[in-house]
């Protein structure tokens, strides 16, 4: 090679290096933007009350239990605009790779009175702000749970991508009708089979489970056989964190008894992973 081609050889390479180093870096995806929004949220219901802040804050599609799933615009348009203060603040939260969907949990208090855990699935809307999908946490212990502005733990980011959300729902489908049979005959094996390492299963008034042995005894709390029904969700556009609502049934000391699920699948090396699950009991009528 002539010395006038090496010298030629050596520009391009040169100039790929400084291409490389003047790129800039590409931002981490973490549950950050998520969080700030549940932040965001908890401080208009201090500033506008429940009813304000709660339809300020939701999307179009968001539902509620009320008992049964409803429109969140429906069933907050008639609630009352002020009330007693509810305080919420989030502990652990977690976000899609595509940055489009997520989750918070934590503690709340209602009037002054340390009560529950809410729980909030997030989607970022097409002008780059978030607004919730879902809103309904379990009657979790909060006690002892860290106070308003302790730092949030994150769910670890997803290790695989559908690539589309339709492709995502229809692999999440599958993974809970076969969750959905196996729960039939024997619950807490069903859940242990498709659980995450990380995973929070929750429903009962015992704390969130922070390790597997506490998510095994949180299992124990629930009915042996449970019969599932999916209703609704959505998916991340990466294909890899998705939200499932369905229906429950169960039956308990000789009574059937019926409530919702909701569900968090993050799309782990070994397939769908379920990173959150809450049952919520239907009230029982007096």
């Amino acid at each position: 090679m002539r010395r006038s081609d090496l010298a030629l050889a050596g520009l391009v390479v040169a100039g790929l290096f400084a291409a490389v180093a003047a790129a800039p870096a590409r931002a981490a995806v973490d549950p950050a933007p998520v969080v700030a929004a549940e932040r965001a949220f908890a401080a208009d219901g201090l500033a506008l009350g429940i009813r304000d802040s709660f339809l300020k804050h939701s999307a179009p599609e968001a539902i509620v239990l009320q008992p049964e799933p409803m429109l969140a615009k429906a069933a907050f348009a008639a609630a009352q605009p002020k009330g007693p203060p509810l305080v919420w603040w989030p502990l652990w939260a977690g976000i899609a790779r595509s940055g489009d969907l997520g989750f918070t949990t934590g503690p709340y208090s209602y009037d002054g009175k340390l009560t529950a855990y809410y729980f909030t699935v997030w989607a970022r809307q097409p002008d780059g702000g978030w607004k919730w999908l879902f809103d309904g946490g379990p009657p979790s212990d909060p006690t002892g749970a860290a106070p308003q502005g302790s730092p949030v733990a994150y769910a670890r980011l997803s290790a695989r991508k559908a690539g589309s959300p339709a492709k995502a729902m229809a692999e999440v489908s599958r993974a809970e009708a076969a969750l959905a049979a196996a729960a039939k005959t024997d619950a807490k094996a069903a859940y242990l089979a498709v659980a995450a390492d990380d995973g929070r299963i929750v429903g009962s008034k015992a704390p969130p489970p922070g390790d597997r042995a506490a998510l095994e005894a949180e299992l124990a709390t629930r009915p042996a056989a449970i019969a599932f029904s999916p209703l609704g969700g959505s998916a991340s556009s990466a294909g890899d964190l998705a939200w499932t609502y369905g229906s429950a049934r169960w039956t308990r000391d000789g009574q059937d008894r019926r409530g919702h699920y909701v569900r968090v699948w993050r799309n782990d090396v070994g397939g769908w992973r379920l990173l959150f699950d809450e049952l919520l009991p239907t009230p029982v009528k007096s």
